[in-house]
């Protein structure tokens, strides 16, 4: 009996310990909803900022705001797609002097480790793919807010954003000292899976 009683007492204690590790959520990043972005920024000549977006990306996540260092994301980003309001430009963005858009058609971040602090905000890291290279970066994330949604679901979302050198992924166009990195931002809408 004694036996038994353990016996029950740890298959218990492994099924809770099953549950606990089961409660990060699974969400889809809202496209369709055009309720999540990627956008970049990158000066241009020093004078002026330029603003552009990719239009076409989707991607994945879980998180759990009880176990929030289990939390993880993977993004896959259509290069071709990009779109600076600008037709001309957004072709030569396409070429083979930047996206290079024929031989890497994709762009992608899959995380290796989020750590939360107790503001909200988190340092996601993860491996990111660009022009054929792929390089460890660090995003800083900001928690907008979770809850119900009208339609019966469930939503998450956040923002973030992270420096980019040109250079580390073999974009070599010159474009003059002040415009040698640039600013990649992203704000998330993510629907909980059902």
């Amino acid at each position: 009996m004694k036996l038994r009683n353990t016996v029950i007492a740890t298959t218990l204690a492994l099924v809770a310990g099953f549950s606990s590790m089961a409660q990060a959520a699974e969400y889809k990043i809202d496209t369709k909803g055009a309720h999540s972005f990627i956008q970049f920024k990158i000066q241009h000549l020093g004078y002026s900022w330029l603003l552009g977006r990719f239009n076409k990306f989707e991607g994945d996540f879980s998180y759990d705001q009880n176990e929030q260092a289990n939390s993880k994301i993977s993004v896959t980003i259509d290069t071709s797609s990009v779109d600076s309001n600008h037709e001309l430009r957004d072709k030569h963005l396409r070429s083979d002097d930047f996206l290079d858009v024929d031989k890497f058609a994709q762009a992608t971040f899959v995380s290796t480790s989020f750590e939360p602090s107790n503001d909200g905000k988190a340092k996601l890291a993860g491996q990111f793919t660009l022009h054929g290279v792929t390089k460890s970066i660090v995003i800083d994330v900001n928690k907008i807010g979770e809850g119900k949604d009208p339609w019966g679901g469930y939503r998450v979302g956040f923002e973030g954003s992270t420096l980019l050198k040109l250079t580390d992924y073999n974009i070599m166009k010159n474009l003059g000292p002040k415009s040698q990195e640039v600013e990649l931002y992203f704000s998330f809408e993510g629907i909980k899976k059902k």
